[in-house]
């Protein structure tokens, strides 16, 4: 495996040759369970991150539970039941291995079950047809099942599943393969077998800065961990695309739409959170934001890019709350029920907010509730109204455009029974004070600025009363 600097004339990968160095190679390759021929052949096993275990874990949830295309079975189950049926199970599972572009890889397992169980093929949670002419899907009479490819390329790098399905169940397992990029400056095609290149000492031109010198070093094609999918925001609103792409070196992300780069400005900002996720902010989101975005990540490995859909919604025609019906001053006799109620109309439909003197209704209780409907209107209902009732009340309505308020006085009275009026006029004692008048009935003013005048109905007897006493 090429893995140092190789000189300016004879820029070649090579075999490697060194005892000690291919006796290391030797034990870090070879593995019980893989079949790919030899460790020159570059199939190194590794051990996969958390992360990535998580990711996998999740692509054969899903697997085992989704549909698959069985139109390719070779293995056909009647309808008879099997005794001692067994669900399928792995003897050996698929390994994750580490290789460079232009190797061939082979992924090996075993499985067993009663019946025999059906065989499927994933890469990244897509079906890989048994007809695929880029891989070669093998199985013998012992339950080995293998999936090879000759020449491996940057786009064959992912998750690798096998599901084994029989009535009994479904079972799956999964190998994760990195496919490592060759510097193109140092690569040449492999020697004929028998020809074996020659290696040149490491050069120090590099950490000197000579980029004519011919380098070969590993790198990590980008790969997204995290895209979103297609979006609908309204015009004026926020809109936000995030994605994390993994790669080594670090790729660097640009945006497109409808194919046209997208630059910073004032409405479209590109940021890089401490996590890893890029960003892509538009605000306010306009018309001309509409179509297809594209980001595409790039590094010296390769690239790689994903693609959604912004459909921008038409703003709607703002008008400010309008107090059709407003609130009228109410009067109520204590214990009574009583609505303060009136209609408002606003596009978008406004919030309404509710308050007693200084003090926000926020919740409805049993004896006081906040009613409105899809019509615009409105209403305070009191059950059994009390003196702490009355007050000053106003309701508000908001959106968008614009805010309005209404107040109204309610007023709570205690009820009280009067008693019959008597008809009889009070007597009084004749007297020429304007007092001497008076009567239950009220004051007679032509007998009051008459005094000269002798009233012919007061009459002196033992039921008058003094003018003070009145």
């Amino acid at each position: 495996m090429a893995r140092r600097l190789l000189g300016a004339d004879s820029a070649t990968v090579f075999n490697i040759q060194e005892p000690e160095e291919e006796t290391t190679n030797n034990q870090e390759i070879e593995s019980p369970h893989a079949s790919v021929g030899s460790p020159l052949d570059g199939q190194k096993e590794y051990k996969v991150s958390s992360c990535e275990q998580r990711l996998i874990s999740e692509i054969e949830y899903r697997l085992e539970r989704s549909p698959v295309d069985e139109s390719g079975d070779e293995v056909q189950y009647g309808d008879e039941p099997v005794e001692n049926g067994v669900a399928p199970f792995f003897e050996v599972k698929l390994k994750h291995y580490k290789i460079f572009e232009g190797m061939p890889v082979t992924f090996t397992c075993r499985v067993a079950g009663n019946p025999k169980p059906k065989i499927y093929w994933f890469k990244d949670g897509k079906q890989i047809s048994p007809k695929s002419e880029h891989y070669i899907i093998q199985r013998d009479l012992g339950g080995t099942c293998s999936l090879q490819t000759i020449a491996s390329t940057l786009d064959d790098d992912g998750n690798y599943t096998i599901m084994a399905a029989n009535p009994q169940g479904r079972i799956s397992c999964t190998g994760r393969l990195m496919v490592q990029a060759v510097n193109q400056r140092g690569r040449s095609p492999r020697s004929p077998s028998g020809h074996p290149h020659v290696r040149r000492p490491r050069s120090r031109s590099r950490e000197s800065g000579d980029e004519h010198e011919p380098i070969q070093e590993r790198f990590f094609r980008p790969h997204f961990v995290q895209a979103p999918g297609d979006l609908t925001v309204q015009e004026g609103k926020l809109c936000r695309m995030d994605c994390k792409v993994s790669g080594l070196p670090t790729p660097d992300l640009s945006w497109q739409l409808d194919g046209k780069p997208i630059r910073p400005d004032s409405a479209h900002k590109m940021l890089v959170r401490e996590n890893g996720v890029h960003s892509l902010i538009i605000e306010p989101v306009t018309s001309r934001d509409a179509g297809i975005y594209t980001c595409t990540a790039t590094n010296r490995a390769g690239q790689n890019s994903f693609s959604l859909e912004l459909v921008v919604a038409a703003k709607e025609a703002h008008k400010p709350p309008v107090f059709v019906e407003k609130l009228q001053n109410t009067g109520v006799a204590d214990g009574y029920p009583v609505r303060l109620e009136g209609r408002v109309s606003g596009v978008p439909p406004p919030q309404i907010f509710w308050k007693k003197e200084n003090e926000s209704l926020t919740q409805s209780t049993d004896r006081v509730s906040m009613h409105q409907d899809n019509h615009g209107y409105i209403c305070l209902l009191i059950q059994g109204a009390t003196k702490e009732d009355a007050g000053w009340y106003t309701v508000s309505a908001k959106n968008e455009a614009g805010i309005v308020s209404c107040t109204a006085r309610l007023d709570v009275y205690t009820q009280w029974h009067q008693q019959p009026q008597s008809t009889k006029p009070k007597k009084v004692r004749p007297s020429a004070s304007r007092y001497a008048a008076l009567s239950d009935q009220g004051l007679d003013i032509k007998a009051a600025f008459q005094p000269e005048a002798s009233p012919s109905h007061l009459t002196l007897n033992s039921g008058l009363v003094e003018s003070e006493d009145l």
